[in-house]
Parts: C-alpha cells; structure tokens; sequence
C-alpha cells in the first residue's frame, strides 16, 4: 500500500509536470494553516484533458455564478482561472449548527502547450462546471527535400 496518492488527496497532478503551475502547501487543511483561503483553492479541482482538436480545461466551481468566475491568458501561455466565493452573511440571530462550505479566493494557473491557439480561447459554465476550450494548431509536418547524390 503506498502512501503517497493519499498524501497527495488522490489527485492525478504530478509535482514534476511541467504545465502545472499549482503550489503544493504542505500544511493544507491543518487548523493553523499560514492561508485562510488555501481551503477554497483546493476545493476548484480541474480536469485536463488533451484532445485531437483542443485542450479542455473542466473547473468544478458549484454554486458560482459566472460573474464570479474570471479566465485569462497572460505572458503569452498561462491560463489562469481564478475566482471567489463569498462567506454568508452572518445575521445576529443565527445560530449555525455545522459550517462545512468553504469560502474564499482560489486559482489555478496552467502553462499552455507551444501549439495553443490563444486567441480562440472559449470558456462555458454549465450546472456548477466551467469548460475553458483552447484550441490547438494543427501540427505542420517538416518538409522533407530529397538531395540527389552525385558520382
């Protein structure tokens, strides 16, 4: 029995991916954890997936509305998709019995494969789930000049 997928909450990221731009806070989920908001980052999982035409990007984001929801391209081969979800307000006669929701700011970044069509980016949100599609370009095969031999 191995202890690392366990370590790692189970997760298919691999530390030494080269398009994960994610921070791994080894104090996630301790009480005393140096960030308040770690708990909302680790709570947007994403799927990436890598098709014949696109790279698509699926963010569980439940009970965000897509205002709250930014994706961005920066330094030419980022995606970035970040976003809030506020804390209820608490009214001075409530009495609450459990608070398990988390709240807070999360991120993500990822870079971005050479063949990414940046400029045709698109981004859909359905029942709590965003899908960020990047479209790839197709792949230009080299050109291959046969050279006669003399003699």
């Amino acid at each position: 029995m191995s202890l690392i997928p366990s370590f790692f909450g189970n997760r298919r990221s691999n530390a030494f991916d080269p398009f994960s731009l994610d921070v791994w806070d080894p104090f996630q989920g301790f009480p005393f954890s140096s960030a308040g908001e770690t708990t909302a980052v680790a709570n947007a999982r994403i799927d990436w997936k890598e098709t014949s035409e696109a790279h698509l990007f699926k963010v569980d984001v439940p009970g965000l509305k897509k205002e709250e929801v930014k994706v961005e391209v920066e330094d030419g081969n980022i995606l970035q998709i970040s976003g809030e979800r506020n804390k209820e307000k608490e009214e001075k006669n409530d009495k609450w019995h459990r608070v398990e929701r988390s709240s807070g700011k999360f991120i993500r970044r990822f870079r971005l494969p050479e063949n990414a069509k940046l400029e045709e980016v698109k981004a859909a949100m359905e029942n709590g789930v965003l899908t960020v599609t990047v479209p790839k370009e197709e792949v230009k095969k080299p050109e291959v000049k046969s050279i006669d031999i003399s003699g």
